[in-house]
């Protein structure tokens, strides 16, 4: 079957005998099915159906937007489509495979009146219920594109975690760490597990915790950065795992920490600049009393990028998580 196109006319051709059909097109999962009433139609231009269909997907505002770097291209990117409202979940996934980033989100209107938007968040193994770097880079394109926050400086962020809070703060994005589901030290067998992985001995590890806020973190904690610096992990050893490690810079330097973020469990072997993890290491080293005030993250380099990661720590014990973001890529995604 060949599908042929005259004057906005869709016709059918039989390759056999070459007679033209004019018919209605209607689409069922992606198959083109024509009615029939045969015609003349020797100037038309013929394609193939599969580029029909591609033809009728819809164009949505889309773009790519650099999170966590002062620097364009060493952040870690995120894809946005927004007015993603009709798109089915199978859909979303599909193009989050594609894009093979570390998250795809999808904006869409808000469900309960407090948001301003409603927010879902792809892996290319999975969906995520929050993810930090996506929330602020969604943020970032929703602006851009218009989008007009219900209180002046403040917009809300609907998702599976609930409602979380952006501000923007002398050009900053930030947004407010929403609350653990899982704390405590981790069990002694997936420690085991994890330091069998990372190659070191139990003795590296000065403290540990589940740090889940929607995507299933743990977190070990090393005595220095270069440690952190140096792991190179065998994933295959902890092939479900969403785990971290963080280690402290030397007095003195612009970073208090570098961190690194691990998650063959949604299919992404290490994430070059995490927010979400940022996040709840971070209500972790408050809470414990390891760290006082606000201090600034580095992650990213083993990967070739230079994330920073600002974590600022208010009077009422709200924690805020910001960084650069910037659109290096816009235009239209197609999609049904």
């Amino acid at each position: 079957m060949r599908t042929l196109i005259t004057g906005g006319t869709v016709i059918s051709m039989d390759p056999a005998t070459g007679d033209l059909d004019r018919g209605d097109v209607r689409r069922e999962d992606d198959v083109i099915v024509e009615g029939a009433e045969h015609i003349d139609a020797p100037d038309a231009v013929v394609i193939d159906a599969s580029d029909l269909a591609t033809r009728m997907r819809r164009q949505r505002p889309f773009a790519q937007v650099d999170v966590f770097s002062q620097t364009a291209y060493l952040g870690n990117p995120v894809a946005v489509i927004l007015e993603a409202e009709d798109l089915e979940d199978a859909d979303m996934q599909r193009i989050a495979r594609w894009t093979n980033l570390s998250e795809t989100t999808f904006v869409l209107p808000p469900t309960t009146r407090e948001a301003d938007y409603r927010l879902r968040i792809f892996t290319p193994g999975g969906e995520l219920s929050f993810a930090g770097h996506p929330t602020l880079g969604s943020a970032h394109a929703w602006l851009e594109r218009g989008g007009t926050p219900k209180v002046s400086g403040r917009l809300v962020q609907e998702c599976d975690a609930g409602l979380v809070e952006v501000r923007r703060r002398a050009g900053l994005l930030s947004f407010a760490a929403p609350p653990t589901r899982r704390s405590g030290d981790i069990e002694e067998e997936y420690l085991s597990q994890i330091v069998d992985a990372f190659g070191i001995d139990h003795e590296q590890v000065l403290a540990h915790q589940w740090v889940d806020n929607g995507p299933g973190w743990a977190v070990v904690r090393l005595a220095t950065a270069h440690e952190v610096l140096e792991l190179q992990p065998d994933l295959s050893r902890i092939p479900t795992a969403m785990v971290g490690a963080i280690g402290a810079h030397p007095d003195g330097n612009e970073h208090a920490f570098e961190l690194r973020t691990f998650a063959p469990g949604v299919g992404v072997a290490e994430d070059p600049v995490c927010g979400s993890m940022n996040a709840a290491v971070a209500q972790w080293l408050l809470r414990t009393g390891a760290v006082s005030g606000s201090y600034r993250v580095s992650q990213g380099r083993r990967l070739g990028r230079a994330g920073d990661v600002t974590i600022t720590a208010d009077p009422d014990g709200t924690i805020w998580v910001g960084g650069n973001t910037n659109t290096l890529f816009h235009g239209a995604a197609l999609a049904h």
